[in-house]
């Protein structure tokens, strides 16, 4: 009975456009929907729902490690229809699930508007480039997107390390090796220690979690590997920031010259919900490393790093607020949803009042022309 219940739910979910599932005691189960939590108008679950519901769907491994640790992650497939990563957790004694739709169509460079300048980047032998953001803004996707451009442009050894896999990755061009955290590997450490016996080009590790996974994803990239991983910070100068404050002290030095040698690029993103059209919009801050940019993380000067970003035009380097007010200006989000999301809301606010005022307009983009020029030769972006 509970596998058909939770059958009708993803499909609802699915069928519904919604992002996430959640399932907790005393509340109906509850749809994330465009960004925002809607309950489905059904029975409000009872702690032995939730069990039987998390006992459809739970590997046994995955039910040991709940009753072990008191929570558990995996992914599983729904069908064609897409993937669903599993969160199962105790909270005030009872079971609760969060439930998150990984879709099986994988996505265009175009469709979900990352800057044209990547695809030369994703071309590089070597370096890492970090996509970062807060939990749910589709930095999955994002990796995703780029992992499947270079499976379908190069012809590469690509290795995932996953917590779990989320898009699954038919081998094309390239020869995709997927490893599942628990599953196929005990820990991302142990992956990332075995993998560059597995002959890679590229490495995706699913998060940069700790001081061990930053080392070895640092010192694979810096021995002639592209590297692809996330970080939950909201900004280029945070995620540097964030990355050297890990290290013990008398270290930092030190890996601020890794950094400044082997970082390619920095994408922050965070997702909005439209309101032209259904469904949410990514905003981002992208920032690659150029030569002025290696200098300020080495010198500890990350500070400027804005500054450096804003003049960094030919590159489609752009500032998450200057995305903001584009989305604003072009009648895509809310103007309360670009303040919330913003870095400095009340700069923004004025820009936007000022543009409304026909005092400011809206600058010609010339980027995609500037990218477009260097796809092909991406010498210009080297150090």
């Amino acid at each position: 009975m509970a596998t058909l219940q939770i059958d009708r739910l993803l499909e609802t979910c699915i069928k519904r456009g919604a992002s996430d599932l959640h399932l907790h005691v005393g509340r109906p189960p509850t749809l994330r929907l465009h960004g925002r939590l809607r309950s489905l108008e059904t029975k409000v679950l009872e702690p032995e729902d939730t069990v039987a519901l998390m006992k459809a769907i739970t590997p046994e491994r995955a039910q040991q490690e709940l009753q072990e640790e008191g929570g558990t992650d995996f992914g599983f497939a729904f069908g064609d229809a897409g993937r669903f990563r599993v969160s199962v957790y105790h909270q005030r004694g009872n079971i609760s699930l969060a439930l998150r739709l990984i879709p099986s169509k994988l996505f265009t460079f175009e469709e979900i508007g990352l800057p044209n300048i990547v695809k030369a980047l994703c071309r590089r032998p070597k370096g890492i480039f970090l996509v970062t953001g807060p939990t749910g803004s589709g930095k999955t996707t994002t990796l995703a997107t780029m992992i499947n451009y270079i499976n379908e442009n190069f012809d590469k050894h690509i290795i995932t390390i996953e917590d779990p896999i989320e898009y699954y990755h038919p081998h094309k061009k390239s020869i995709v090796t997927q490893r599942e955290v628990g599953v196929d590997v005990p820990s991302f450490n142990e992956a990332l220690r075995r993998v560059l016996r597995m002959d890679p080009d590229v490495i995706m590790v699913g998060e940069l979690r700790d001081l061990e996974t930053m080392e070895s994803a640092l010192r694979a990239a810096e021995t002639g590997h592209l590297v692809f991983s996330t970080v939950h910070t909201t900004s280029a100068q945070g995620t540097i920031t964030r990355i050297v404050d890990q290290f013990p002290v008398n270290q930092q030095n030190q890996i601020r010259i890794q950094l400044s040698t082997t970082l390619i690029a920095v994408l922050s993103q965070t997702l909005i919900p439209r309101i032209d059209v259904r469904g949410r919009i990514a905003a981002f801050e992208f920032m690659v490393v150029t030569n002025a940019i290696a200098n300020l993380i080495r010198e500890n000067k990350v500070y400027r790093i804005p500054s450096s970003i804003q003049t960094g035009k030919k590159f489609e380097m752009r500032l998450l607020d200057e995305h903001l007010f584009q989305l604003v200006v072009e009648g895509k989000i809310d103007v309360k949803d670009a303040l919330d999301q913003a870095h400095e809301p009340s700069a923004l606010q004025q820009k936007i009042e000022a543009y409304r005022k026909g005092q400011i307009t809206l600058p010609q983009r010339e980027e995609a022309a500037e990218a477009q020029n260097q796809q092909e030769d991406t010498t210009v972006l080297r150090r």
